[in-house]
């Protein structure tokens, strides 16, 4: 089983990150949410924990105190909101980028979609 994660601990996380990102992980701008593409090697990410809490209650609701959206690139990064209260964490074993993980179910299809994680967008509640 992965370990639950929190706000701190995916702050501490992803502040371990390497200033320099590794060629695969520099191929591809992930600062916001997107599908994730073909040519980017999921499976060679590492799976380091999960933002979903079992014991937590289901919350849909997004968290943008300052007029941005899920699709921005400097959207606050708030654990507890949608999406990412439904994120598996991931690294990258060469470069240590942390991304976070997560699959939308519209009416008629499945995006499985990616974000990197910038540790200055992480609210800490």
């Amino acid at each position: 089983m992965i370990p639950v994660l929190n706000d701190q601990e995916l702050l501490t996380l992803a502040s371990q990150q390497d200033e320099q990102q590794c060629s695969h992980c520099a191929s591809h701008d992930f600062s916001c949410w997107e599908t994730i593409l073909s040519t980017f090697d999921r499976d060679g990410l590492k799976t380091v924990g999960t933002l979903k809490d079992p014991d937590a209650e289901e919350i849909w609701d997004e968290y943008h105190p300052n007029g941005t959206t899920i699709w921005s690139n400097n959207a606050p990064i708030a654990v507890k909101f949608h999406p990412y209260n439904r994120c598996t964490v991931h690294q990258c074993p060469e470069c240590s980028t942390v991304y976070l993980r997560y699959t939308e179910y519209g009416g008629y299809y499945v995006d499985e979609r990616i974000r990197v994680v910038k540790p200055e967008l992480i609210v800490l509640t």
